[in-house]
């Protein structure tokens, strides 16, 4: 047993978790695995929500299935997520509904780090347990006001994608350190993810709208404003294909608005599809972003992590920016990259087919494009964000364990002096 394995047992003995001292581990007994049958495990990856916010923690599963140095248990509270995920990942999927049952779950499988991929407030159940470093990861770089959260200063370390997020998180949150934040890229973006769609000789127009949010501060969809008429935009353009890869909280939204655009872009596609057959329109509301964005010609997107992965995998490929508030000043502001795109708000919707007609030809804004993909992804090439990512962790979970270490020492000498 090395030195820092010593010292983080001794810790564990020192510091005794809330749950074993509330109760012996023969009495709890949770969902979805045997106490006395849990397997040893490094890291926690933690989602409390349900179904309809999977997509936030489907993301980040290739990336730890991927990992042979760092094993990784996937931990939920809700028995539809439970049972979405069985046969989806090769990670062990444990349900913990009751907070004394997860934190006897920490306590008895030694995790080093728990990560977030979400500001769910049953986080802040997890962050309860000591033993280990926790780590929030989000689920996208986007330039959305959800992606910063005063519930930042809860976790040890906050994994960001570059510049853009430290500066994003420094403008919004007051009192707050910003040596928490840790660049790594993201990693999702390394992954191999196969087009769902076929070759192709003319140009792809993917429109991929994001869905109304929460609350009217975080609603960035274009789908019930402009969506129909920026389909027939796209239709518009000769020998071009055109696919609709909405949010999938569009879909099964029930806002009148999104639902009503929703259809009337799926019926004018459906129409388009079958006057020309070979030209391949389609709507691909279950087909992976990622996938899709391999084959985009041209990206129609609002602000959201789609608009950001485009620019990054496909640096040379043209962007449309939507803004539903028609303030291209606090878009701007809000959104760096709507500086040096084209954009489509109230006063410019109805010359949308000539724009897209002029993009097709000709790229005024590669340049500036590509500075800003170094501004939101550190000049991160394919491949890099993920060694960076598994080295900060590494790197995050030594320096925990060498925390709990003095920590522990620190406990003796006081101990030692009142005895």
């Amino acid at each position: 047993m090395t030195q820092q394995s010593r010292m983080r047992t001794f810790s564990k003995r020192v510091a005794r978790s809330l749950a074993r001292r509330m109760r012996e581990f023969a009495e709890v007994a949770p969902e979805g695995f045997d106490l006395n049958d849990i397997p040893s495990s490094e890291v926690a990856l933690y989602f409390a929500d349900g179904v309809p916010k999977l997509y936030q923690l489907t993301q980040w599963l290739p990336v730890f299935e991927a990992s042979s140095e760092i094993t990784t248990i996937v931990v939920v509270r809700q028995i539809d997520t439970f049972n979405a995920l069985r046969g989806a990942t090769s990670l062990r999927v444990l349900l913990v509904p009751r907070y004394e049952d997860l934190m006897a779950l920490y306590d008895r499988a030694d995790f080093r780090a728990v990560i977030y991929v979400n500001n769910g407030w049953t986080n802040f159940q997890s962050l309860s347990f000591q033993q280990a470093v926790h780590i929030h990861v989000n689920h996208g770089e986007s330039d959305k006001i959800c992606m910063v959260s005063n519930q930042a200063k809860a976790y040890d370390k906050v994994f960001v994608a570059g510049e853009a997020a430290v500066r994003r998180h420094s403008a919004a949150i007051a009192w707050f350190d910003t040596s928490h934040l840790v660049r790594v890229g993201r990693p999702q973006l390394d992954l191999l993810v196969p087009s769902p769609l076929g070759e192709f000789a003319g140009p792809t127009i993917t429109y991929a709208p994001t869905w109304e949010g929460e609350d009217d501060a975080n609603n960035y969809t274009s789908i019930d404003l402009y969506g129909p008429r920026i389909i027939e935009a796209a239709l518009a353009q000769p020998g071009a294909r055109v696919i609709y890869k909405p949010h999938p909280r569009v879909v099964s939204s029930t806002d009148p608005g999104v639902k009503a655009g929703h259809q009337q872009v799926m019926s004018a596609l459906a129409r388009a599809a079958q006057a020309e057959p070979a030209r391949g329109h389609a709507a691909l509301p279950d087909a992976d972003i990622l996938g899709v964005l391999q084959s985009t010609d041209l990206l129609i997107a609002d602000v959201s992590s789609v608009t950001l992965d485009h620019l990054y995998l496909r640096p040379a490929a043209p962007i449309v920016l939507c803004d539903r508030r028609s303030s291209r000043e606090q878009l701007v502001a809000d959104a760096p990259i709507a500086a040096v795109v084209p954009v489509i708000d109230s006063s410019s919707i109805g010359s949308l087919t000539t724009t897209l007609t002029a993009l097709l030809e000709s790229d005024p804004d590669h340049e500036a494009r590509t500075g800003l993909r170094n501004h939101y992804f550190d000049t991160l090439e394919p491949g890099r964000s993920t060694e960076r990512f598994w080295s900060e962790l590494r790197q995050a979970i030594n320096q925990h364990d060498s925390a709990l270490g003095e920590l522990s020492r620190l406990r003796v000498v006081t101990t030692g002096d009142h005895s």
